[in-house]
């Protein structure tokens, strides 16, 4: 069963989106960009577009038509301008991580082929030195902040202006260019969970069906304000925040940096954001942590509990001094890109904020499924969106298995990986490496990675996610990693551990303890009640205590072969 469908504007590709968007919101306010405190400039999605054509214009007279170009940088309107000038008319647009070291940039740039890169100022000292190297193709750097072109450097304002002139002279190179649908136009890089990341290849029409479903789901409108945070390069926040904004017709602000989430929410009266769960868990710490100093928790945990039945628009009226923090607004908040704690889940809606669940991947550009306000359990990443099938195969006694998933959003393929593409591909089917069930209602819950479950020697399956979100329930810690181990000469004497990353500080207070010893009583304490909770094959064997963080994407994932390396050091 599908979510049910809003109506919804078609369109063919992202150049045809931006056409027709523009005829319907052109003077509306597309970004409103903070240049000091109290101080903002804006421009609309007609000044937006007009940027667009201007800098495809200057681009394909650089001789950069079909090229592959290349943008690395922090999220911002220039970064945005710059992937829509090329993916429109110019060539293939590869987004690349900005926490990306030198050697991995290098890497990736010599397997993509770019020839051209859009890059903030930060960044142009490293790929002057990987364009001298000469280990690809590259010929290009265009800088987001420098004004005027320099040696060796191109300005992004100068190449629009440029391009303004070249328009005004007739040229309609990149207005008249004509795209195709079903061809490769965007080259992503999995996010690096394995030690070789595979470029996906994507095309409009994978990212416009994903834009049409979403569209057609979440009641999202030029109304609204989206907060761009997560990575920009990641196809989460730019299908489903930048894109998406820009499809509305919304206005799209930019965070001051996650210490600044809570403010920037007030500041500019966001109604939608889309982020990973820590980012939620670290928002609602600091809500409690107001509550608890004005004398209200107590007061606010009855009204939870008296306002708990009520539709979840009615119970957000009862608590208008919590969402008055985030600015009063807020509309939806999504959670994707990894597991949310179900708790964490059912204490926003308690208090009247909608957050919801979505779930997807890179291969399916991104959104597979969302909970919506209509379609919406608590553990669950919804339905599936209009277009997108879901089925699961090799069901354990409890309904568990992969998820497989089929629409047009799913990629065209692993560029130049053909025995990588047939592994992924069934049947037409995209084979997730996500376990999950469907219920008898088309909810789906995601239960853990194929490759991260632990299995046992008595066959039994562990799901490390599901223990983590225990353990990352107690007081002190900050995250934790739950691993297999063998404990005896029987290899398959597998028993699980846990690595608990912890913040000494806080469990010295929390407990009333001052020793390393005293701290693992503490924690190993606590421990032993999570173990009580659970059969005891599932009970945690071995304690690792650190005040180093995992290893993450930088999405936030945890990279599991990577903290295994580590622990078997």
């Amino acid at each position: 069963m599908k979510a049910k469908e809003n109506k919804t504007l078609k369109i063919t590709d992202l150049k045809d989106m931006l056409e027709k968007t523009n005829n319907l919101y052109g003077e509306k306010t597309a970004y409103k960009i903070k240049i000091e405190k109290g101080k903002y400039i804006t421009y609309t999605h007609r000044e937006i577009r007009k940027m667009i054509d201007a800098l495809g214009t200057a681009l394909i007279n650089l001789g950069l038509k079909g090229k592959r170009i290349a943008v690395i940088g922090e999220n911002r309107y220039e970064w945005e301008i710059a992937y829509l000038s090329i993916v429109c008319g110019t060539g293939i647009v590869v987004p690349l991580d900005k926490s990306l070291t030198e050697n991995e940039l290098k890497r990736l740039i010599k397997k993509s082929e770019v020839e051209a890169i859009f890059c903030s100022e930060k960044y142009v000292n490293t790929l002057e030195k990987i364009k001298s190297s000469e280990i690809g193709k590259l010929k290009h750097l265009i800088s987001m902040d420098l004004e005027e072109n320099t040696d060796g450097v191109f300005s992004q304002r100068e190449l629009i202006k440029v391009g303004k002139e070249l328009m005004q002279n007739g040229d309609r190179n990149f207005v008249d260019a004509k795209i195709e649908p079903e061809k490769m136009s965007i080259m992503l890089f999995t996010s690096g969970t394995t030690s070789e990341p595979k470029i996906v290849a994507l095309s409009h029409k994978n990212i416009c069906s994903n834009l049409m479903d979403i569209g057609s789901v979440l009641d999202i409108n030029s109304d609204d304000t989206l907060l761009s945070i997560l990575p920009i390069h990641h196809v989460f926040e730019c299908t489903v925040g930048f894109l998406f904004s820009l499809y509305n017709g919304a206005t799209t602000v930019f965070c001051d940096g996650i210490r600044h989430i809570v403010e920037n929410l007030k500041e500019y009266n966001v109604t939608v954001m889309a982020c990973v769960p820590a980012i939620y868990e670290r928002i609602f710490k600091i809500i409690r942590n107001q509550i608890e100093r004005s004398g209200k928790l107590e007061e606010i945990l009855e009204k939870e509990e008296k306002y708990k039945s009520l539709p979840i628009e009615e119970r957000k009226q009862h608590f208008k001094e919590i969402h008055d923090m985030l600015g009063g607004k807020i509309k939806l908040f999504i959670s994707g890109a990894a597991a949310l704690e179900k708790t964490i889940e059912e204490k926003y809606r308690l208090l009247g904020l909608n957050l919801v669940q979505g779930y997807g991947l890179t291969e399916t550009s991104p959104v597979v499924g969302i909970g919506t306000n209509k379609y919406h359990k608590i553990g669950s990443i919804g339905k599936t969106v209009p277009s997108v099938q879901a089925k699961i195969i090799d069901e354990n006694s409890e309904g568990i298995g992969e998820l497989l998933v089929k629409g047009p959003n799913i990629m065209l393929g692993y560029f130049e990986n053909e025995e990588a593409t047939k592994e992924v591909m069934q049947d037409g089917w995209f084979k997730t490496g996500d376990l999950a069930k469907i219920d008898d209602e088309g909810y789906i819950f995601i239960c853990g990675r194929k490759k991260s479950v632990i299995v046992l020697k008595n066959g039994k399956n562990i799901f490390p996610e599901e223990i983590e979100n225990l353990v990352n329930r107690i007081e002190g810690v900050n995250e934790s990693f739950i691993f297999g181990k063998q404990m005896s000469e029987d290899k398959d004497d597998i028993k699980i551990n846990v690595k608990v990353v912890i913040d000494k500080e806080r469990i010295k207070e929390a407990y009333k303890v001052e020793t390393e010893e005293q701290i693992r009583e503490a924690i190993s304490g606590k421990i032993k009640e999570i173990n009580k909770l659970m059969p005891k094959y599932k009970a945690i064997r071995g304690i690792i205590l650190t005040e180093e963080p995992l290893i993450k994407t930088t999405t936030n994932k945890i990279k599991r072969q990577e903290n295994l390396k580590l622990i078997n050091k």
